[in-house]
């Protein structure tokens, strides 16, 4: 019987990418709600036996602007408390962070590219290991380690890269899930930001050529391993 994976999507370019093929090798028939006009308080991703909660350029606490952060902040809560297996990635971390009492906030510097992760103790001992290789970032927010959660990675920029929550929560500031042909639509889609940053498109692309693979092969074999971790 194939087990129920929810994917909350704030932009339609920023998706499962790799992800989706792992959840799949898993068991995991994956569907995707969109955070700004669907309903986040449904059964469905309160109650699906694995909620990912994906990137997306805007803030964890801009809900003024954005309202439905609210609603998407209460079912993390309430995922996290219930012991639902819930994985947070780039923006979902930020969001996981703040579900937990931490605090969300502008970081000193955007980072956007390609580079290693230091993995802390438990990252090099849990399903981190494999993450070798440089991985992907994109993100100029950063936030505190939530009381309670266990540090797994950092950069050199940013010591907040990656925690899990008890044995169901995983968060990553990173993109583990992002692929070479996936990028290029985020090179479009985020093309203001890259100009207003100053990075040439060019770079980003050749990087992507050399990195990703790699990136794809770890990546698969990091969730894999959280995902046989879940039981």
């Amino acid at each position: 019987m194939q087990k129920s994976a929810v994917a909350i999507r704030h932009v339609a370019f920023e998706d499962l990418g790799s992800a989706a093929e792992v959840l799949e090798a898993h068991g995991y028939a994956a569907h995707y709600l969109e955070a700004s006009i669907d309903d986040l308080n449904a059964a469905r991703a309160r109650d699906a036996d694995l909620l990912v909660v994906l990137g997306g350029p805007i803030g964890a606490y801009d809900e003024q602007l954005f309202p439905f952060l609210t609603d998407e902040l209460a079912l993390l809560e309430h995922r996290l408390e219930s012991g639902r297996p819930t994985l947070g990635i780039c923006l979902g971390a930020q969001l996981m962070a703040r579900a937990l009492g931490a605090r969300v906030f502008p970081g000193g510097k955007k980072e956007i590219g390609w580079s290693r992760l230091k993995l802390s103790q438990p990252g090099e001992q849990g399903a981190l290991s494999s993450l070798k290789c440089p991985v992907f970032h994109w993100h100029g927010d950063t936030f505190d380690l939530p009381a309670g959660a266990v540090h797994l990675a950092a950069s050199d920029l940013y010591e907040q890269q990656a925690f899990a929550w008890q044995r169901h929560g995983l968060a990553l500031q990173f993109h583990l899930e992002a692929t070479a042909r996936g990028l290029e639509r985020w090179y479009v889609g985020h093309s203001s930001e890259l100009a207003s940053a100053g990075i040439d498109v060019r770079e980003l692309r050749a990087a992507a050529r050399e990195h990703a693979p790699a990136l794809e092969r770890a990546g698969r074999q990091a969730l894999g391993a959280w995902l046989r971790d879940l039981g």
